[in-house]
């Protein structure tokens, strides 16, 4: 088998993956441009790829190529529909991240919450040290227990969220993206009751025609003053250009994980608002914690080994 793998830096440097190696040749690349991809997997028999496309012509063009392993949970970096007709297995790995995530939303939450940005600096500047004041409450915040937490996809990760939540002493609300979600656990809300009555929202939900845009001007005003919207579903959910304009003209705030371009570009108009304090983004690592990343890779070798079980069987 010879195997290539497109993107391994983005499984950071601290995996082995030489346990790949007991399926045959590993081609390991750090990174693809998408002009290399068809050069890079044109004798591949199986493709490890996070977010490097493979696109219906590349399969076509790929006549060895029997397996795509998304190391991933999302496989919009793939044309499926083409797969199965070329007949091509793809195989992605659902799960492996959903304590991560939780993790993460509650850590952006905290931080922007109980205003960190400003009280970091407070300390740091030495602006505390000169007040004479043993504490600083110039910066007031509110406590989860007794507030709405709003969930956008009530998914697996979605309702770990809420149980965390819960346990913080928040009411859990959330809205279906798909209108399929009927949970009797929690109270499903439209779209606008659910951001016009939520002091704490966040999304974590896929992208897809539903929810390309779903937060966009028009509803971004039905939040409340000094509410928090996080996102670690998927960047286009937001419009950014919208977000930006709505965090300069009041109190909100946002911590985004994912942004719709990847990594963001120095124009995106987040990047140049007034009001940073109110806004934090990470670079898309809610997914990356080690035993994330091992539980992914461990998913990957179990795809490979199904695929070649049946292979051989």
């Amino acid at each position: 088998m010879n195997i290539v793998i497109l993107d391994a830096k983005t499984l950071g440097n601290d995996l082995d993956l030489s346990v790949l190696d007991q399926f045959g040749k590993v081609v390991r690349y750090e990174t693809t441009d998408p002009s290399e991809t068809y050069e890079r997997i044109r004798n591949a028999t199986i493709v490890i790829t996070n977010k490097v496309v493979i696109s219906k012509l590349h399969m076509q063009r790929c006549p060895l190529l029997k397996l795509i392993c998304i190391a991933a949970t999302g496989t919009n970096n793939v044309d499926l529909d083409a797969a199965a007709q070329i007949g091509i297995k793809v195989k992605n790995v659902a799960g492996y991240s959903t304590q991560s995530v939780v993790q993460h939303t509650f850590a952006m939450a905290l931080y922007l919450l109980e205003k960190m940005a400003y009280y970091d600096n407070s300390v740091k500047s030495q602006e505390w040290s000169r007040s004479g004041l043993f504490t600083d409450v110039s910066h007031p915040f509110f406590e989860i227990a007794g507030k709405n937490w709003g969930i956008i996809g009530l998914g697996e990760i979605g309702k770990g969220v809420a149980q965390v939540a819960e346990a913080f002493g928040a009411k859990v609300s959330y809205y279906s993206t798909s209108g399929k979600n009927t949970d009797t656990c929690y109270t499903q809300q439209s779209l606008e009751e659910l951001l016009s009555t939520c002091e704490i929202i966040s999304i974590h939900a896929p992208l897809n025609e539903q929810t390309k845009n779903l937060i966009n001007a028009e509803n971004l005003k039905l939040l409340k003053e000094e509410s928090i919207l996080i996102n670690v579903g998927r960047g286009g959910i937001i419009n950014e250009a919208d977000l930006a304009k709505e965090l300069d003209s009041r109190t909100i705030y946002a911590g985004l994980d994912v942004v719709e371009k990847e990594p963001i570009p120095t124009d995106n108009p987040l990047l140049h608002i007034e009001a940073q304090e109110r806004l934090l983004i990470t670079p898309h690592i809610a997914w990356t914690s080690k035993e994330a990343r091992v539980k992914l890779l461990e998913g990957i070798v179990g795809n490979i080994s199904t695929f070649l079980n049946k292979e051989l069987s």
